[in-house]
């Protein structure tokens, strides 16, 4: 984006000389660049005014990973609460220790993905297992993605032909309780293989509606990752697999205690309120530094 700014006030300069138009195509083409630039820009911003809608895949590691997931969901579910947002889950694998293998939520509020859309990456626990008889310490990942909820009008577009829809029944807590028809949708963009399980509404029309909403918001943020990458003059993957290598905070409970974010270098020794959903201060200090 830095770059964006750099190039948008380079060609302003250049159209304050009087000799601008003397050369009308080469002027025109300009332009065109500016209007795109600055396009991209407001679009960028108006994003940030968006929910969001947050998943957290838990890595190796068993129980102790998807018990890590289940702490990050409260925090973010504390944090949220304290803005006075609205939290509504969309989807949750859950094992039998009340841990999760995946979840996806959305989170509703004034500015909710300009604040979290920096949570994104991996986050990392290193704590004495409350799994393990042997009481090793054990380490975890989970990863976190953020992305804006995205509306009908957003100028995302997805093809038909590039959409798979798969139909199941929704996961209940059994007995009379559970889901008899098929209202349960996994949506599958052929082209990045990104996948999207929706099945928090009761009918399959307003699971799919919102499935839809979600693999518009993955492929967006997918456009933004390869947009930046290509600024940086790096390769881009034709298809996406989740980036466990970018790795941007550690819980450390054992043998001290310290949350530290590796892009900031912002640390605290108050992981028990970090986990209640204090993160203001890591989210700050990531915000000042891209802005």
């Amino acid at each position: 984006m830095e770059h964006d700014d750099e190039r948008m006030k380079e060609i302003e300069s250049r159209m304050a000389d009087p000799h601008f138009w003397d050369n009308k195509e080469n002027a025109q083409e300009l332009l065109r660049e500016l209007n795109t630039l600055k396009a991209a820009k407001a679009e960028k911003h108006a994003h940030d005014k968006r929910d969001a809608i947050i998943s957290i895949f838990s890595g190796a590691g068993g129980d102790d990973a998807e018990d890590f997931s289940s702490m990050l969901f409260e925090m973010y579910t504390r944090f949220a609460g304290r803005r006075g947002w609205e939290i509504y889950v969309l989807h949750r694998h859950q094992n039998d220790h009340g841990g999760f293998r995946n979840l996806s939520f959305e989170v509703q509020g004034k500015g909710v993905y300009g604040v979290l859309k920096h949570e994104s990456g991996v986050h990392r626990l290193v704590r004495i297992s409350p799994f393990n008889a042997k009481k090793l310490r054990h380490t975890s990942f989970a990863m976190v993605e953020v992305i804006p909820r995205l509306d009908k009008s957003n100028s995302v577009v997805i093809r038909d032909e590039d959409v798979r829809v798969e139909f199941a029944r929704s996961s209940g807590p059994g007995g009379q309780n559970v889901n008899k028809r098929e209202t349960a949708v996994r949506m599958v963009h052929i082209p990045t293989n990104i996948a999207v399980h929706v099945d928090s509404e009761r009918s399959q029309s307003q699971n799919r509606e919102k499935a839809f909403e979600i693999l518009k918001g993955k492929i967006y943020r997918l456009e933004e990752a390869r947009r930046k990458k290509q600024e940086q003059g790096l390769s881009v993957s034709d298809t996406v697999e989740i980036e466990w290598g970018n790795q941007i905070r550690s819980y450390v409970l054992h043998p001290y205690k310290m949350v530290k974010d590796h892009r900031t270098g912002v640390e605290t020794s108050r992981v028990d309120e970090v986990f209640q959903g204090e993160i203001d201060e890591f989210i700050e200090a990531e915000q000042s530094s891209i802005e």
